[in-house]
């Protein structure tokens, strides 16, 4: 019975499709980058999808802006709610005001300041909590009870999740457009919402295509998860400077979707994490924040070999503080 109740609340292609339509004339259509000094040293051909160019600076106002333009009319004056380390609440509190609904935005009290404060830009009321000691989940759920806002959550929804694929379904699009054959394509993962969204796209417009999620390591829980076959957490005390990536373990509904269409997962470490963020700088002129550079890392590190292959990354974010960004240039091998 819950497998069943499971599989009917899984978005599909065509829920990705009615996404792409939703967001046009309001979602960036982002490039799909190349650079050919890259690829000589590589000895494979890469294709760089730039969401650091979306609005607010990543993938998320694609999800965000979907799901709340199917909030009811009648609902939408009591706002949203949702909880975020920055990226999702970005995307939130910009859709919202788009479409002139109220947001309240959870966010941990040490998110990058650039995060908070364009979070309030956008006209977000945040509410800080201590993610060590807090549940952000239990304080959006309060809020949500207390005054009849919904609740966005940041990837296990359907319609986030459909809304993220889009990335999937342009890439498909873009990549045809330059006669490109995709051996592969990699994307961050931390609860699985883009990626999720990514692999039926993908699986529908480029079958045979490989889709491996990336994460930072000791926040590896969706490739363990896959290993495994079961959802599993990540064990306590890890730390990693890629904060748009530390869920706590792979979502519900997005490891139904992954456990079924990702051909795997690679963990990268926060140095090689630094390395792919010079190498977006120096071949790309991205500015690219440690969570959105973890793809660009798993081939720059050869986690993942290019090697005589056609390979897309997706860089999904570039909202880093300058004190991080400078660091991590210092530091980059």
């Amino acid at each position: 019975m819950v497998a069943a109740m499971l599989s009917s609340a899984l978005p599909t292609f065509a829920d990705v499709e009615a996404a792409a339509r939703r967001l046009a004339g309001h979602a960036v259509l982002t490039p799909l980058l190349e650079s050919p000094l890259l690829n000589d040293r590589l000895g494979g051909r890469l294709l760089v999808k730039a969401e650091v160019l979306q609005r607010t600076g990543s993938f998320k106002f694609r999800g965000a802006f979907n799901r709340i333009s199917l909030i009811p009319e009648a609902e939408r004056p009591r706002g949203v709610v949702a909880f975020s380390s920055g990226n999702h609440a970005q995307g939130v509190a910009a859709a919202a005001r788009f479409l002139g609904i109220p947001a309240t935005i959870v966010m941990p009290s040490d998110a990058p300041a650039i995060k908070v404060a364009n979070t309030r830009e956008w006209g977000a009321r945040v509410v800080l909590y201590d993610r060590w000691k807090e549940d952000r989940e239990a304080i959006g759920a309060g809020i949500s009870a207390e005054t009849g806002a919904t609740l966005v959550r940041p990837y296990d929804d359907p319609y986030i999740m459909a809304g993220q694929g889009t990335i999937g379904l342009e890439l498909a699009d873009q990549a045809g457009v330059i006669g490109a054959r995709l051996d592969a394509v990699l994307a961050p993962c931390g609860g699985g919402g883009m990626i999720s969204g990514i692999a039926l796209a993908i699986a529908a417009r480029c079958p045979g295509t490989r889709v491996y999620a990336v994460e930072p390591a000791g926040f590896d829980d969706t490739t363990r998860s896959l290993a495994a076959g079961e959802r599993l957490s990540n064990a306590a005390g890890a730390s990693s400077f890629c904060d748009a990536l530390l869920a706590p373990m792979p979502g519900e509904l997005t490891f139904a979707v992954n456990s079924t269409h990702l051909a795997g997962g690679v963990a990268v470490t926060d140095a090689e994490v630094a390395t792919a963020m010079a190498v977006a700088r120096d071949h790309f002129k991205l500015v690219v924040e440690p969570g959105g550079a973890v793809a660009l890392a798993a081939v720059m590190s050869g986690k993942i070999s290019i090697a005589g292959k056609t390979m897309a990354v997706v860089c999904s974010g570039g909202n880093v503080d300058p004190e991080v960004y400078a660091q991590a240039l210092a530091g980059a091998r």
